[in-house]
């Protein structure tokens, strides 16, 4: 009966994400038309924001309920999975196109966010204080956004409704604004409920297994609020909209560090603590992966297929780490020293020298032009 429960939560929650994705996608990009912002804008913010609804929820119930190293848990799991996972398996399926801005502005600024939270995390615990100076940086970060999709209204969408008149026009009117709003809506409360089932399914069975909190933290439930972001990258990327879905990512990275984990400390009574295991190894695995991007992201201005199943074999080395380390395997030390010593330095050394070629190829191409 228990087992016949759990795969009935699993399957309705997977039902309800593929439906909620298909509506949130369909009403971003057709959003991005009405308002005349480009579908990376609206993945970085519109899908970004609402798919991190799930982190929030679980953060904040963490935290009422004293168990603050779920919280924590949850935001840096779940940016390690949005990257390593759902890129991983969007760049599998189809090559993602990484918009330059991506590059030079957002990848950076996820750089710095996972940094400063680790360093304010560094003392076991994130304060009040903390948690002003991140939703103030998630703040100021949206307001940027918002002005530069502002500015952004200029020649793409001209030469578009010359080419396309008609299009553009009945996508402005009022009620189709009205509709891909809904859709948006409806899409994100979807995901939302399609989200909870999966948890509270995966929660059950990991508990039966004896589980640790802070490893149901780090994989389950992290995966499992991250899966609203997983449906609406996957779906985007089926339906061309690779912009949304890299843009759902990276925004959604950052609002999990800024705005998630910064309205929890504010609002958690006592501060949210952080383990010791979370600052040795967690962190900083979240901040090497989000360094990661940028290399993978400059080299020929995508994410090919080989790249994306690179994030999803890393993936799977980090949940063996976590699963071996809560069960003291003896093979542990020899996982560890393969990782260190044979593949990580040679995935380093493989993305250095492709970095390197892509800059050399673009100054001579910059040089030709000019």
């Amino acid at each position: 009966m228990f087992f016949n429960s759990t795969f009935l939560m699993f399957f309705v929650g997977l039902a309800l994400l593929i439906l909620g994705a298909e509506f949130l996608v369909r009403g971003a990009s057709r959003l991005a038309i009405v308002l005349r912002i480009s579908p990376l804008v609206i993945g970085l913010t519109v899908v970004a924001y609402g798919t991190s609804a799930a982190e929030l929820a679980v953060c904040l119930r963490a935290v009422f309920t004293g168990q603050g190293a779920l919280a924590v848990g949850t935001v840096v799991g779940s940016n390690i999975f949005n990257v390593l996972f759902v890129l991983g398996v969007s760049a599998a399926i189809r090559p993602l196109a990484v918009h330059r801005r991506l590059i030079r502005i957002d990848v950076p600024l996820m750089i710095a966010a996972s940094i400063l939270c680790y360093i304010l995390a560094f003392g076991g615990v994130l304060r009040r204080w903390h948690g002003v100076l991140l939703f103030a940086g998630a703040v100021a970060y949206t307001t940027f956004i918002v002005l530069g999709a502002r500015r952004e209204r200029s020649q793409s969408w001209e030469l578009a409704e010359s080419a396309m008149p008609s299009t553009i026009a009945r996508a402005r009117r009022p009620f189709p604004l009205i509709i891909q709003s809904l859709l948006v809506l409806v899409g994100l409360i979807i995901l939302t409920i399609g989200a909870r089932y999966l948890v509270s399914g995966a929660l059950l069975a990991a508990r039966s297994a004896g589980v640790s909190e802070i490893v149901i933290g780090l994989t389950i439930v992290a995966a499992s609020t991250s899966l609203p972001e997983a449906a609406a990258s996957i779906g985007a990327t089926l339906r061309g909209k690779r912009e949304i879905a890299v843009g759902n990512v990276v925004g959604s990275n950052i609002c999990n560090l800024l705005l998630v984990l910064g309205a929890t400390a504010i609002l958690a009574p006592s501060g949210i603590e952080v383990s010791t295991s979370t600052l040795r190894f967690d962190m900083p695995v979240m901040i090497v992966v989000a360094v990661s991007c940028l290399p993978v992201f400059f080299i020929g201005n995508r994410i090919a297929r080989w790249e994306g199943l690179l994030f999803l074999s890393y993936y799977v080395a980090f949940v063996l780490y976590l699963i071996m380390e809560a069960g003291h395997y003896e093979v542990l030390p020899r996982f560890n020293a393969i990782m260190l010593l044979f593949v990580i330095p040679l995935t380093a050394v493989t993305l250095i020298v492709l970095t390197l070629r892509t800059a050399r190829a673009n100054r001579r191409s910059s040089q030709e032009a000019h």
